[in-house]
């Protein structure tokens, strides 16, 4: 127990120092000033506008910038779509592994674009080489970068001064993903790759058992880039199959705590950016607090859950639940990876979710469930506990009577449109995929489990699909023409609806002048006001949700026990 208290205190430590210096240099590049980086990647950056045409200094109004991020993603999809569909023809498939078939293309395709990642499919039966690499790598980089574009211009709105735009969406993303997701990769797919993490466009290894004297494959390929930027890119789509609880994609303690600590980096590290971007630490420093709060106590709960729930083998206590969990990885370190990928929208597990126990399950569905605010995605997380923000903002101008304001902006009629867009409709299309499934003839063929748990598993699946997580319980068959279908249309719908929302918002925001600070004028960056966003984030979270998680993990709690 000490030693499982102890890395949790140095993993939040190290999380705290390291994002600060990042936040810093985020904000810099994003703003557009020089960085160390700059010598090396100003000339790329620079040649990448010549040779596409991009006037990098061009302003766009919000709709531009909403039909350059749609129009960008739409045309990664397509990409990404057909790759799928034709891989069998083309190069870097040593296995010859087949096209994928149109459903399921659809559906991965959704999930990379919206940087969910959700994968109904093991990767080392159904994906080549180049599909891997060209098309679910590249992605990685892709989606991310434009979720923290899409936060800098949130940034723009709240400090511009009656301006009708937002910035430049293609030097924003290009900044994003040159002067910071490259070079972070780079660096972690090394350190990966030292601990022995695979990196090969070798064929598959043949093997004989030493014990059995029988043949063994064991799936390889180009798995440390991949497994780099899906951790600090908040995807989480692994190379194979059971994800970081491979040994060949994750395979030492050191390996772990490295992709452990990638997970919650860049969306910690944007708290930082925020502040300094709108020139108020304070500020920052609440959205951090209030992140990091839900994130220690959620740590707190799935480990003592893990941890006094064990069962008991012929008379002799088992120090924690080791069910589904790697022993290199124990309970302890297996507790805090599944809070961090359910905090922060990544999904990647290095343990069995499906083995947690019922209210460790549940406290992974609620961290999705609230919208993954809890540092969330890379961006994606930020601007969904602003759009929190700007709702406690507005609930206390009501208790008070009193036009709310937000860092100087009055928050006006179409600002709350915009925001209960941002914060509903992910649940929504949660709800709704759930009871889709529930009322599907086929859904007991599903399942490997039946009643509660069996609803959890379904429950679980789509909390991941309607807030962009990607983790899944396992047990549920997801891989069928429905769930990729339906799911498909979920990622893409949560993601890109509160996406638009959020840039809108930016630039109604983006058109006000600031208002003074008055003695009258609530602070946002107090105990209090932390306090408040905490509780409206859990009320809204209870109140839609606390009825199927009553017949999903409570309810298979209690059965059990009983």
């Amino acid at each position: 127990m000490n030693q499982i208290v102890i890395e949790d205190i140095i993993f939040v430590l190290l999380l705290i120092g390291l994002s600060i210096p990042l936040g810093i240099y985020i904000c810099k590049v994003m703003e557009g000033e020089r960085v160390f980086l700059s010598r090396i990647f100003s000339p790329a950056e620079q040649g990448f506008y010549r040779m596409t045409g991009i006037r990098s200094e061009e302003e766009m109004t919000p709709k531009k910038y909403a039909f350059s991020v749609l129009a960008f993603s739409a045309t990664g999809f397509i990409f990404l779509f057909c790759i799928q569909l034709l891989q069998k023809y083309l190069p870097f498939n040593p296995e010859k592994i087949g096209n994928v078939r149109w459903d399921l293309a659809f559906n991965t395709a959704a999930s990379f674009v919206t940087n969910t990642n959700w994968q109904a499919y093991s990767g080392e039966s159904t994906m080549s080489y180049l599909t891997q690499s060209l098309g679910l790598t590249v992605q990685n980089f892709l989606s991310a970068g434009v979720g923290i574009a899409v936060m800098f211009a949130l940034i723009r709105g709240f400090i511009s001064k009656q301006k009708t735009t937002i910035g430049s969406f293609w030097k924003d993303i290009t900044r994003a993903i040159l002067y910071v997701l490259i070079p972070l990769s780079l660096v972690l797919a090394i350190a990966l790759v030292s601990q022995g993490v695979v990196q090969t466009l070798s064929p598959y290894a043949k093997t004989t058992m030493v014990e059995s004297g029988a043949s063994q494959t064991i799936p390889l390929g180009p798995a440390a880039s991949q497994i780099a930027i899906k951790q600090l890119g908040t995807n989480g789509g692994g190379f194979f199959g059971v994800n970081s609880a491979y040994p060949l994609e994750n395979p030492t303690p050191f390996s772990n705590f490295l992709e452990l600590l990638s997970i919650l980096l860049i969306p910690a590290a944007l708290c930082v950016s925020f502040g300094k971007a709108v020139k108020d630490y304070k500020q920052g420093r609440t959205i951090y607090a209030v992140m990091l709060i839900f994130f220690v106590l959620s740590v707190a709960a799935v480990t003592a859950s893990e941890l006094y729930k064990a069962p008991v083998f012929q008379g002799v206590a088992v120090s924690g639940s080791m069910e589904g969990k790697e022993i290199v990885h124990g309970v302890g370190t297996s507790a805090l990876w599944g809070a961090a990928t359910t905090s922060a929208s990544n999904g990647s597990v290095n343990a069995s979710l499906d083995s947690f126990t019922p209210l460790s399950g549940m406290i992974l569905m609620f961290l999705m469930q609230i919208g993954e605010v809890v540092f969330g995605g890379a961006g994606s997380g930020l601007y969904g506990m602003l759009a929190f923000a700007i709702l406690t903002v507005f609930m206390a101008g009501l208790m008070v009577g009193r036009t709310p304001e937000y860092l100087g902006k009055k928050i006006e009629p179409f600002d709350m449109k915009m925001v209960c867009i941002i914060v509903l409709f992910p649940p929504l299309f949660t709800l709704f995929g759930t009871v889709s499934a529930v009322l599907m003839p086929e859904v007991k063929s599903w399942l490997l489990n039946s009643g509660a748990h069996g609803f959890s598993e379904i429950l679980y699946a789509f909390s991941s699909m309607g807030n962009n997580n990607g983790s899944a319980f396992g047990g549920y068959a997801a891989n069928t023409a429905f769930t990729n279908v339906a799911g498909g249309i979920i990622m893409l719908t949560v993601r890109f609806v509160p996406m638009i929302a959020t840039i809108f918002l930016a630039g109604n925001l983006s058109k006000k002048k600031l208002v003074a600070v008055g003695e009258g004028t609530l602070s946002t960056s107090n105990v209090m006001f932390a306090g408040f966003l905490i509780a409206i984030i859990i009320i809204i979270g209870a109140l839609t949700f606390l009825p199927a998680l009553a017949l999903g993990p409570l309810a298979d709690y209690f059965t059990a026990i009983g």
